[in-house]
């Protein structure tokens, strides 16, 4: 078995094991490898780029190659190697608990319980809850699902096609290191600006991809696109401002504008202006966008790897042809 066929059978069950299953609850990987990049900080840090990024290359360095250790250790395996790939898959997507977090906060909304809904808004993304109103809960969640559904599973799935287990195992630890050190406080400006360099340039084709199926998906794909290309380049994040204009078009809505994190308040550019303001059905409607983005994701990263493995295995069959004509015509 090919590894193309390792990955697309491996990265389907992994993320049915995702929506069948959610993520593990005892033990998870993901947060194994934070408690160790924690530690690392502890010993590394000073207010240095320098040192950062020698904590960007020896985190996301030690799980690429741990991770291709164990890749390795199963290649004679085609079973083995599958069951890597869909274990993998399984514990770096997380869409499934992104959803549950959406609709939890949307449940709390549609009853009228806003402190119920503040109390859980940090369990999706780092808003300040306490400045916000129901809409602008309600706003934030989209906003969140939107930017998480392609960081939490189709940057994943890019990078699992481009590279197997590594791949994915990679993206994570990237993913996860902007994170932890990557945002601007006075301790991480420049201690995490390569974690937050790094996770520019590995979400870049995950976003894409993502802002492209959500245009494709959603119910309006001429306002997708017209919204992801007005109005993305005005977002302060590279990757976020092409998924989340082209969620705001898809959906019909405005999203951006002033927010707070943890008290410094920000005041975006609206994306997708023609929009009308984001309302609780609108989170419903997002989770299952994202969960459409995220099946086409599936299909087109592992119709990709197919058909570039068939391309791969037919190359040198031609050339064994010619070669074979060339021996016999010097025979002759």
């Amino acid at each position: 078995m090919g590894a193309a066929r390792v990955y697309a059978y491996g990265a389907t069950a992994g993320l049915l094991g995702d929506l069948l299953l959610g993520d593990p609850r005892r033990g998870h990987p993901v947060a194994v490898f934070g408690r160790a990049a924690g530690a690392v900080e502890r010993v590394l840090w000073k207010d240095h780029r320098g040192w950062g990024a020698l904590h960007t290359a020896l985190c996301a360095g030690g799980a690429v190659a741990v991770s291709a250790l164990a890749a390795r250790a199963v290649r004679r395996s085609p079973t083995a190697s599958v069951l890597l790939t869909g274990a993998a898959t399984w514990t770096v997507v997380g869409g499934t608990s992104l959803a549950r977090e959406a609709r939890v906060i949307a449940r709390a909304l549609e009853a009228g319980d806003v402190a119920a809904a503040r109390a859980r808004l940090p369990h999706l993304c780092g808003r300040d809850p306490h400045a916000l109103d129901a809409d602008g809960i309600a706003r934030a969640v989209v906003e969140s699902v939107a930017e998480n559904t392609s960081d939490a599973v189709v940057g994943a799935l890019v990078w699992g096609a481009v590279a197997g287990v590594p791949g994915l195992a990679g993206f994570r630890a990237v993913n996860t290191l902007d994170a932890m050190v990557g945002h601007r406080s006075p301790r991480y400006r420049r201690y995490g600006w390569a974690s937050a360099r790094l996770d520019d340039l590995a979400g870049w084709p995950g976003a894409r991809l993502t802002a492209a199926l959500a245009a494709l998906a959603g119910g309006d794909p001429r306002g997708a696109v017209r919204a992801w290309r007005a109005d993305a380049a005005t977002h302060p994040s590279p990757n976020a401002g092409a998924v989340e204009a082209s969620f705001a078009g898809a959906l019909g809505v405005r999203l951006g504008g002033t927010l707070s994190y943890a008290g410094r308040v920000e005041h975006r550019p609206v994306l997708n202006s023609t929009g009308r303001t984001v309302q609780v059905a609108d989170i419903d409607r997002a989770v299952r966008l994202s969960r459409r983005v995220s099946w086409l994701a599936l299909a087109t990263c592992a119709g990709a790897k197919l058909l570039c493995g068939r391309r791969g295995r037919g190359a040198p069959r031609a050339v064994r042809r010619v070669t074979s004509r060339q021996v016999k015509g010097g025979a002759a």
